[in-house]
């Protein structure tokens, strides 16, 4: 059996996603990857077949999504060329993580796709979602259309809904509670970041940040470049999780057992979306209108946070599952 397996590059929840699902693919056939998009910053172990542009959109540093930097990314010539050079019909079965390049190809020449993702979740109506102009909704709809949906959210909303994939290395962690504070938001600038979490006096802050190279300490605030290794161990060892309103990120916080508050990025529909599931959980969150953080962060390390998530160790379930029933 011939499997391709197309993946979005944008964020690191796709492929840290894909780097637990590629090992479990190959035990049914030969697969192929294909990535397309140019934010993340972890990467696949396994080479690569197609590397392609496809359409990312560019974090900003202000809490959103870079409108100008990704509308400047696009290239439709480029996508066109991609996705009517994409040989598809050697495939038993094609999957799709939100990758829109493979997606439209497929739509287009009639090949039948498994969206693999936690944005196919978004196809049932039962998952909790904001209220939006109608704009964001279409882009969750037909960024990257499949045939067939198996999606991942905190909860099994619907019956083609599974929980979280949690890495193995994640499952592996010893955990403990050494007191500080991890913090994942590649929306926010540390200029923006670090004189908000100076003000807390006696906590420990360690950023993981896109927006700087080089390690630095500011009084009871470090920052350091991102590294999965070195954000897992501190993770591990942490209070809690401070992020933004992805979804592998608070799953695996919540899988350890860990304190959350998330950040959704402004403009960005599934993760205000997220956080309005968070929020129904019972969970903190801090919204655009939000323009004062600091008594929020304040309160969030305050306060004590308990809550209990199993996420079950299904993920080699679910592949065989997808294998069987919609490989051709």
């Amino acid at each position: 059996m011939k499997i391709l397996y197309a993946i979005q590059g944008t964020g690191n929840g796709h492929i840290s996603r894909a780097r637990e699902i590629v090992p479990l693919l190959q035990q049914h056939g030969e697969v192929n990857l294909l990535i397309s998009g140019t934010q993340a910053d972890v990467k696949l172990s396994q080479e690569l077949t197609y590397q392609l542009h496809g359409f990312s959109f560019i974090f900003g540093k202000k809490g959103g999504v870079d409108h100008y930097e990704t509308w400047k990314s696009m290239n439709l010539p480029r996508f066109v060329r991609d996705m009517r050079s994409l040989p598809l019909k050697d495939y038993d079965l094609i999957l799709n993580d939100f990758e829109p390049v493979t997606a439209w190809a497929c739509k287009l020449k009639g090949i039948e796709s498994v969206g693999l993702s936690h944005q196919a979740s978004f196809q049932s109506k039962k998952v909790p979602q904001v209220k939006s102009i109608s704009w964001a909704q279409l882009v969750m709809k037909y960024y990257a259309p499949s045939t067939h949906y198996v999606g991942f959210h905190f909860k099994a909303y619907d019956d083609f809904i599974h929980t979280p994939v949690i890495r193995s290395e994640i499952r592996e962690l010893i955990t403990s509670n050494l007191g500080h504070y991890t913090v994942y938001l590649p929306a926010v600038d540390d200029q923006i970041l670090v004189p908000i979490l100076k003000k807390i006096p006696g906590v420990n802050w360690q950023i993981f940040s896109k927006h700087t190279k080089v390690s630095f300490k500011d009084q009871n605030v470090s920052v350091c470049p991102v590294n999965n290794e070195q954000f897992n161990a501190s993770l591990a060892s942490c209070e809690g999780l401070f992020t933004g309103g992805g979804f592998e990120g608070p799953s695996e916080a919540l899988y350890l057992g860990k304190k959350l508050l998330v950040v959704p990025m402004k403009f960005q529909y599934e993760q205000q979306c997220n956080a309005f599931a968070l929020e129904e959980m019972g969970l903190p969150v801090i919204w655009g209108h939000d323009k004062n953080w600091l008594p929020i962060i304040q309160h969030w390390v305050e306060q004590p946070q308990a809550h209990q998530f199993h996420f079950p160790d299904e993920t080699a379930d679910v592949i065989a599952q997808v294998v069987n029933q919609f490989a051709r």
